[in-house]
């Protein structure tokens, strides 16, 4: 590709000025306008809001890395992808399904490696003791939940964050927080096929029943071992990788690529250029345009908070010391009574919370109860012999599809519940800025308060929670039937099989109350984590206009004792807050007008 409209060379580098430079360079410039805000903050006395700005906004920002996912069955060349990726043979290849585990790889100066386990701990070990690393040879698959490498590779060093997922030999058996978790969070998923043999029926059923629910815009097809085709043979697969993938998403995203070649100095005829400058422009552009955007937008919603400390800090001033004490206990006793509001608040969220965990936990006995029913049926339509076989797997299988159903079924009702709530606190703090306004002696509408940017946050936990809540029912099902699937495969030999149906209707049904003994705590321990979310929120969101007003005005208080701020000193410093705090609004919108405005796009060329 060439150095106008590239950003790859043909060696796989990036280029001294790349799209991700751009975006890297403008995020720097979100940053610092963001910065000077919390600067504002800080000068004005309102704490808690520099605070905020700080931690969810600059901080975030700051440490915030680009995600991409790399998914694909054993065997499909996926490691040598990746190293293909990374430029050179970082990783092992040849790993079996059985042993491999999530590898985060991120940017170092040099290679490093650390076990990171479930509990949290990490232990640092050798980079090539990494390379040898087997679930089975230090630790079980249970402790340890991913592998974090650091390698010097020019990918990595812009802000991107690669997670290799184990290859497995059906993606059905894909460890199910790969599904949930990694891919949700994920800036782009790069799901692999092979050139040998394109789109089996088991990722035809993984892209359809799993990850094209919710990544269906994020998801790139890429054909590894492009080099074992003929000339002739490649425009055919091509043909058809994008005929079969067109039955599952518009318009699919396919690069053929050779990892091989690449890892063989001829990156040019590897396909890989191509990939990366895809993947620089979707992250730059879309990713890029969507994390900026958001961040300006509640840079804005706190500058308008910060207005009214500003307009508050300015009455404050003209106001004798008797008459901002006064105010100020008008406040504290008016939050006193607001605290009684949020208290309601949260109590009706309490109530609503209990409801749905009573709701499901009648769906799940209902579930299991209905399936106890059934099973005699089921046990004598069936063959002696299959029965031994599939009976376990019928009772997961059924169990799992109740599951998912369910874990939707909440997630709309944990929707609902949030919208409502943030629809009552929105009412509660017009009230609020009201009285705060009265108090103030001020124009209501001035200290209007707008808290529906908070909407899409509890939203979004909503919508996710059903996801989280199958990924982790999914794994408790199956452990639950698995434990008990012994007894019902037990090979009854020189009994008739009648016998073996009589033992088989009685102890399925304890396969079923001990899955539901299981599971239905991780559904109250799910439902609960939402509402401890959503109670968290309505404690914030009602005390926030309250809590910056008094933070500015007894910080005046405070000046005025100290003796350090004669009136006209303060108005002076006041009026320089407002100023400074006006040019970082306006810049706050002008880089928000320009991260909204259409960017030219760049043509990427695909084999």
């Amino acid at each position: 590709m060439n150095g106008t409209n590239g950003v790859v060379q043909t060696d796989g580098t990036f280029q001294e000025k790349s799209l991700l430079d751009a975006f890297h360079e403008r995020k720097a410039e979100v940053t610092a306008a963001l910065e000077e805000v919390s600067a504002v903050a800080r000068d004005l006395g309102a704490k808690s809001l520099k605070e905020r700005i700080d931690a969810q906004l600059v901080r975030k920002l700051v440490e915030d890395r680009f995600h991409l996912v790399v998914v694909g069955e054993f065997n499909h060349g996926k490691t040598t992808f990746v190293n293909a990726l990374l430029g050179e043979q970082a990783l092992a290849t040849g790993v079996t399904p059985t042993t491999a585990t999530i590898h985060h790889l991120k940017y170092a100066e040099r290679p490093e490696a650390s076990v990171v386990f479930t509990n949290g701990t990490r232990k640092a070990i050798d980079f090539a003791e990494a390379k040898r690393f087997a679930v089975g040879g230090g630790a079980s698959p249970d402790e340890v939940d991913y592998l974090e490498l650091g390698y010097p590779a020019a990918l990595l060093k812009e802000r991107i964050l690669l997670v290799d997922t184990p290859g497995v030999n059906d993606l059905s058996l894909q460890r199910a927080d790969i599904t949930y978790s990694y891919i949700p969070r994920a800036d782009a998923v790069l799901f692999l096929l092979d050139a040998g043999q394109i789109l089996k029926e088991s990722e035809r059923v993984f892209l359809q029943d799993k990850l094209l629910k919710g990544s269906r815009d994020k998801i790139v097809f890429v054909i590894t071992k492009w080099d074992i085709l003929s000339d002739s043979e490649r425009s055919e697969a091509l043909a058809y990788a994008k005929k079969q993938l067109a039955k599952l998403v518009l318009d699919p995203i396919v690069f053929p690529i050779s990892a091989e070649n690449a890892l063989a100095g001829k990156v040019a005829e590897s396909g890989l250029p191509e990939l990366l400058a895809h993947l620089t422009k979707f992250l730059a552009e879309e990713r890029g345009r969507i994390l900026l955007g958001n961040a300006l937008g509640e840079g804005l919603n706190a500058s308008a908070l910060l207005q009214k400390g500003v307009d508050a800090r300015r009455r404050a001033i003209a106001m004798k010391a008797e008459e901002l004490d006064r105010r100020i206990a008008a406040l504290e006793a008016d939050l006193a009574g607001q605290a009684q509001t949020i208290e309601q608040r949260r109590a009706a969220i309490r109530e609503e919370i209990t409801g749905i965990k009573v709701g499901a936990k009648k769906d799940l006995d209902r579930f299991v109860d209905d399936m106890i029913r059934q099973l005699p049926n089921v046990i004598d339509t069936a063959k002696a012999g299959d029965l031994k076989q599939f009976l376990p797997a019928y009772l997961e299988d059924e169990f799992k599809k109740w599951a998912e159903a369910e874990t939707k079924e909440i997630a709309a009702q944990l929707e609902t519940l949030a919208e409502k709530t943030i629809a009552l606190v929105r009412e509660d703090a017009m009230e609020s800025s009201k009285r705060v306004s009265a108090v103030l002696g001020a124009d209501h509408k001035r200290l209007d308060v707008q808290v529906d940017t908070l909407a899409y946050d509890v939203g979004v936990v909503a919508l996710l929670v059903g996801g989280g809540m199958v990924m982790l029912v999914n794994p408790l099902v199956g452990l639950a039937v698995a434990a008990t699937g012994p007894v019902l495969a037990l090979v009854l030999k020189g009994r008739v099989e009648e016998e073996f149906k009589k033992q088989a209707k009685e102890r399925a049904p304890d396969v079923m109350r001990a899955a539901a003994a299981k599971v239905a705590p991780k559904l109250d321990e799910m439902v609960d984590g939402f509402g401890a979310t959503l109670d968290a929120w309505v404690v914030s969101a009602g005390e926030e206009l309250h809590r910056e007003v008094l933070e500015v005005l007894r910080g005046t208080r405070e000046a005025r004792e100290r003796g350090d701020a004669d009136e006209a000193k303060a108005r002076e410093e006041v009026d320089a807050q407002a100023e400074r705090l006006a040019l970082g609004r306006a810049r706050i919108e002008e880089l928000r007008a320009a991260i909204a405005a259409p960017v030219e796009r760049v043509r990427v060329a695909q084999a």
